[in-house]
């Protein structure tokens, strides 16, 4: 026995040295030099054959130089999805009402922890398959500019300043702070212009002049690139008349030559046979692949590239140097990932089982969850005092749904607590609390819980909409209309549940509404005593709901997006002209506007630092605002900071430009400093095609929301 130890000893050094040599005789494989060097050499190590291989998502094994195949498809919107066992954490949409910065990037970190485990124990067992890479093509920083869209709830809302500000803290946390190596490689999606409708969305052509293309739909990407998010993939959509993933205004003026970005653009899934197959702008899947290579893609999320570049470059449309230029930056990502290499350095590289799904996980997804629920409408009844009551109904179509916790893009595991769970455990042993579905989607007839409702001190009436209504397309299978809405109204099955548990009984009703976007509440207005919004909140919704319910933890949520009364009042859901939309443009009066939100306590505020008289375009707008808690309750304040610009031609009516959520203890008080680069409030003249500050009169508009001012402050810059 002792003998044998003592070979397999052996044997193990042989291989390690062995394998080491395998490693090493490459300079690629030399983690002290260069990225740059050591990409150039394996470019020349590669085959022609070899180098076309690695161009799609599916790349095979090199095995001559031991380079093992790797799935580049990765998906973790709010939370690892697709590969089982994951902390969900709430839906993009409710990351964006925290207005929680930190929290968004703590959030993210622990991600990039479950996915860097999940890849390591999957390359233990010798798994190189789909949703097991470390390659996360997310977030979705598109402008959710129409509440219509369905895939809105993956975005961070209608405000670029706020999803600019969102997506940068994301980014951050799954790429990590490591010197040498990417935790995981974050990806801004989908470049540019791209928000429905979905049903057109492989053949849709977006028009967009350039002042809204540069002041709205690229501005959360320029900050994204700047703060190194490491990949951009490129939209389905046309814009302007040109395909997204071959056309030369997006990927070459404006991202390679004016943004210098020099890092990995990957396309949308089978978007390059969108352009042949249904834009028609390009008539053969050769000529795709020969203009998509020269735009500047570096990876296709299909197999054009795989299978027809080597044609492209029998029939002269490119160059094997076409090839280098493209492959270059896919094998630095590579390279920065530590995925070529086995760095006793990368300290990631340890992480395993324990990271998935953790005690503390769990606990950040629970902390999130509250931060993100909005409260609409209160009389009185919450916080909820559990000495009052001592029966409770629980009800509605989403009240035990699974599906209205996690949203899309999920993964899944055994932590999941529903909006009834999560109530029943809170309640307490003392107070008999029921369940009952009461209704569903679509029946107006049949209805239940109604006298459960009548027999019990309170109702909590879970309802709303399901990623089974809207979503991406295909995803969304209920929805009528390809994943979007035509309407922002409940479901009428609902609508009539509500007013038939106010017509039973007097007592408190409390309306809590899942959805992804914006939807009409005041229908159930008249018929509860409070609302509250709670998205779609991630495995933890049922906890956290409880926590708001009960007390535990003050609203703080605010709207990321403006609620309208009806699309009658939107513009054409196929227009992207900003005109009319979102709050910045919008002149009618909405439901509810963007930012708002209620807390379980009151707030004055007062100057601590007013802003200066004058200010020049190299200048900052400094400023303090002092926050007391005048109520009952120690909560969380967003402070909300607007500008008001001079009156110049098609000028935002306001803008958000500075945010701040912070702790204000029950009677006590807090300083909210804040700074504003005067560079950030440059428009884009559309005479010279550049970015300039307007001279004259701004106002600095310090709110609860964008249509409620506190204090105000006149300044000028000259």
């Amino acid at each position: 026995m002792k003998i044998n130890k003592r070979f397999s000893f052996i044997l193990l050094i042989i291989c390690f040295v062995q394998t080491g040599f395998a490693q090493t005789k490459f300079p690629f494989r030399d983690t002290s030099l260069p990225y740059d060097q050591r990409v150039k050499n394996l470019l020349q190590t590669l085959t022609l054959e070899e180098k076309i291989s690695l161009l799609g998502y599916v790349s095979p094994g090199i095995d001559r130089l031991q380079i093992p195949a790797y799935n580049w498809w990765n998906e973790a919107l709010h939370g690892l999805a697709r590969s089982g066992e994951a902390t969900v954490f709430p839906q993009a949409i409710g990351m964006a009402a925290s207005f929680n910065t930190p929290l968004l990037n703590q959030v993210a970190s622990a991600i990039s922890t479950e996915g860097r485990a999940k890849y390591n124990v999957a390359i233990a067992m010798n798994r190189h398959n789909q949703y097991m890479g470390l390659n996360f093509w997310t977030p979705n920083i598109n402008i959710f500019r129409d509440p219509r869209w369905g895939r809105g709830q993956e975005t961070y809302g209608e405000d670029p300043f706020l999803t600019a500000n969102m997506g940068v803290a994301f980014i951050k946390g799954l790429q990590g702070d490591d010197p040498h190596f990417l935790k995981t490689a974050a990806c801004a999606k989908h470049f540019a212009a791209h928000s429905g409708p979905e049903a057109l969305r492989h053949s849709f052509n977006a028009v967009v002049d350039e002042k809204d293309l540069r002041e709205t739909y690229l501005y959360a990407f320029k900050k994204l690139i700047d703060a190194g998010v490491e990949s951009v993939m490129c939209g389905y959509n046309r814009l302007n008349g040109e395909p997204c993933c071959t056309g030369n205004t997006l990927l070459q003026d404006i991202l390679r030559k004016e943004w210098k970005f020099d890092r990995q653009v990957v396309t949308d899934c089978w978007a390059l046979d969108d352009i042949w197959a249904r834009h028609k702008t390009i008539p053969t899947r050769v000529e795709v692949a020969a203009a998509a290579v020269r735009a500047g893609v570096n990876m296709d999320c299909a197999n054009i590239l795989q299978e027809d570049v080597m044609k492209a470059i029998n029939q002269k449309l490119l160059t094997p140097a076409s090839v280098d230029s493209a492959l270059y930056n896919t094998l630095k990502t590579q390279m920065k990932l530590g995925l070529l290499d086995s760095s006793p350095f990368n300290k990631y590289a340890s992480y395993g089982q324990d990271s998935i799904n953790n005690v503390a996980h769990i606990a950040l997804a629970r902390k999130a969850a509250t931060q993100t629920m909005v409260l609409l409408k209160n009389n009185g009844v919450l916080p909820i005092a559990k000495e009052k009551y001592a029966s409770m109904l629980v009800t509605g179509v989403n009240s035990a749904s699974v599906e209205a916790l996690v949203g899309n893009y999920h993964g899944i595991n055994g932590n999941l607590v529903t909006f009834t769970e999560g109530i029943a455990k809170a309640a307490g042993p003392g107070c008999a609390v029921q369940y009952d579905q009461g209704c569903d989607n679509a029946d107006t007839l049949h209805f239940g819980g109604i006298w459960t409702s009548q027999c019990c001190d309170l109702t909590v009436a879970v309802i709303g909409l399901s990623p089974l209504l809207e979503g991406e397309e295909g995803d969304a299978f209920l929805s009528q209309t390809n994943g979007d809405k035509t309407t922002l109204s409940l479901p009428e099955a609902q609508i009539l549940f509500m007013k038939k548990l106010r017509a039973a009984h007097n007592k408190p009703i409390i309306a809590v509404v899942t959805s992804g976007s914006a939807v009409d509440v005041t229908a159930i207005e008249p018929y509860c005593d409070a609302i509250i919004l709670a998205w779609y909140p991630g495995e933890q919704g049922g906890n956290a709901l409880a926590d708001i319910l009960f007390g535990k933890v003050s609203p703080s949520g605010r709207l990321p997006l403006t609620f309208y009364k009806s699309v009658n009042d939107l513009p054409d859901f196929t227009s992207y002209a900003m005109q009319g939309r979102t709050y910045r443009y919008f002149k009618g009066t909405p439901a509810y506007p963007f930012g708002y939100g209620l807390s379980y306590t009151k707030f004055d505020y007062e100057w601590a630092q007013q802003p200066k008289e004058k200010y020049t375009v190299k200048d900052s707008i400094q400023f303090s605002v002092t926050v007391k808690n005048v109520g009952n309750y120690t909560s969380d304040e967003v402070l909300q900071a607007y500008i008001e610009y001079p009156g110049v031609e098609r000028m935002p009516l306001k803008e958000l430009k500075a945010f701040k959520k912070q702790t204000v203890e029950k009677g006590g008080s807090s300083t909210f400093t804040l700074s504003i680069p005067v560079a950030d409030l440059q428009k884009w003249d559309l005479k010279t095609h550049k970015w300039k500050i307007y001279n004259g009169q701004y106002s600095l508009c310090i709110g609860k929301n964008s249509a409620e001012y506190l204090l105000k402050k006149v300044f000028v810059i000259k």
